[in-house]
């Protein structure tokens, strides 16, 4: 585990010292090698400039200046990525300028509770008038790898780097991480992180008149990105952004990855099995929706021993996926109670577990905003049928499919199709804009 430092207190030359240190502490992180560190720490400008505006603005609390990208430097970077990912070839074309870090503090609700919350914003650093593409990231676990608490983590910088491109980037943390990381993660729990997401993009918007960006004014053109836990993140936030608040976003299309958008469909799939590889998943939703009450059961009335009295130790911010894991077991007849795997589905014992997975599910509606859904067919994490539904039950409400698109990559599992769904996720929404 990368621990986290106040980079504040160091001179620049240290502070470049700590990011090189940091680097080489990763060059074993998952679907990318170190080598791409080398561009980036060459040309890396680190910086360290906070101001509190509480009081100012609604939402917006203050930012802090991380560090920049040259645009060589981004050049560099993205060859790299095109020599190791072939599938990437073309990105390059796109790249018109550096950009500029900061981690941002706004206002959010949880659980009924104002709280501060944190993520990042990247921008480009030409002046201009850009819109705002949120990306919803994947699940995690550990602070440490939180978008704001480590920017200069490898799958982080590939979405700040997109920046570059003419997009204002916005990257959520989520409530339960950075600045709010003293409070469980609501994982998979549809308000709050919806909330967290809408309030990060009224905070960074109601900046555009008072030129905290210096030069950089917002569009009101809005996309939305996610895989995994942010594919359904971002699927749900799309919802809420076209019923829910009509008139305040302009929202222009969304790229949703790999989500798991009826949990309720994913938890009787996995209690189908009597192996599951990512038991870890399956503890976080338990996890969350105990501490949140999303359900009244106790824990060990779903859970056996010893995981029903660890569980809430588990996700405390500081173990990995794979750590987690490591704690459980991927057997589940061992993990879960012969009641809960024989009453789930039916049983009034666990009505409000079904409702709780039901409730945060995301039901299908008549979209008239461009929606691309991509999955690999492989991935056993998080299986296909999720996509395929969704999208047969989106057509099925009264979308258009010219409106609402899918491809499925054969062949790919959940980190194998991760590349792919960004090169055309992001290819996507390119198109969108500039035409």
């Amino acid at each position: 585990m990368i621990p986290h430092y106040d980079l504040s207190l160091l001179p620049v030359s240290d502070k470049e010292s700590f990011i090189v240190e940091v680097s080489n502490k990763m060059k074993k992180k998952r679907y990318l090698t170190a080598a791409l560190f080398i561009p980036i720490l060459v040309s890396l400008t680190i910086n360290s400039c906070k101001k509190d505006h509480e009081g100012e603005y609604e939402y917006f609390v203050s930012k802090d200046h991380t560090f920049s990208f040259s645009k060589s430097a981004i050049d560099g970077i993205i060859s790299g990525l095109e020599n190791y990912y072939p599938d990437l070839n073309g990105l390059k074309s796109y790249i018109n300028s550096g950009i500029d870090v900061y981690k941002v503090i706004y206002n959010t609700t949880v659980d009924g509770e104002k709280i501060k919350v944190s993520g990042l914003v990247c921008t480009p650093d030409a002046d201009g008038d850009y819109p705002v593409l949120s990306f919803q990231h994947g699940t995690i676990t550990d602070n440490s790898t939180a978008p704001s608490e480590n920017p200069v983590e490898l799958n982080n910088q590939l979405v700040e780097l997109i920046a570059s491109m003419g997009f204002i980037i916005v990257i959520p943390d989520y409530p339960g991480f950075g600045e709010s990381a003293q409070i469980p993660h609501p994982y998979l729990i549809k308000e709050p992180t919806v909330q967290s997401v809408v309030d990060m993009l009224r905070a960074v918007k109601e900046t555009s008149s008072h030129s905290e960006f210096e030069g950089k004014k917002i569009k009101d053109e809005f996309y939305l990105f996610g895989y995994s836990q942010g594919g359904w993140a971002t699927l749900a936030t799309h919802k809420a952004l076209e019923l829910d608040y009509p008139g305040e976003f302009n929202l222009a299309g969304s790229f949703c990855g790999a989500g798991p958008y009826n949990i309720y469909d994913l938890f009787v799939q996995m209690l189908s099995l009597s192996e599951y590889p990512m038991p870890s998943y399956i503890g976080y939703i338990i996890n969350a929706y105990s501490f949140y009450d999303q359900f009244t059961n106790s824990l060990p009335e779903l859970l056996k021993e010893p995981y029903a009295s660890n569980l809430h130790n588990y996700y405390n911010g500081t173990f990995s996926l794979g750590e987690i894991n490591g704690q459980l077991t991927t057997t589940l007849s061992d993990l879960f109670t012969p009641e809960f795997l024989s009453g789930y589905a039916s049983s009034p014992a666990y009505s409000t577990v079904r409702e709780a997975m039901t409730n945060n599910s995301i039901t299908a509606w008549n979209t008239s905003v461009p929606l691309f859904l991509g999955h690999g067919d492989a991935d056993t994490d998080v299986s296909v049928t999720a996509t395929e539904l969704m999208y047969e039950r989106m057509i099925d409400a009264g979308t258009s499919p010219n409106i609402c698109t899918k491809t499925i990559y054969p062949g790919l599992d959940h980190g194998g199709a991760i590349v792919p769904c960004i090169r055309d996720g992001l290819l996507f929404l390119l198109d969108l804009r500039d035409n």
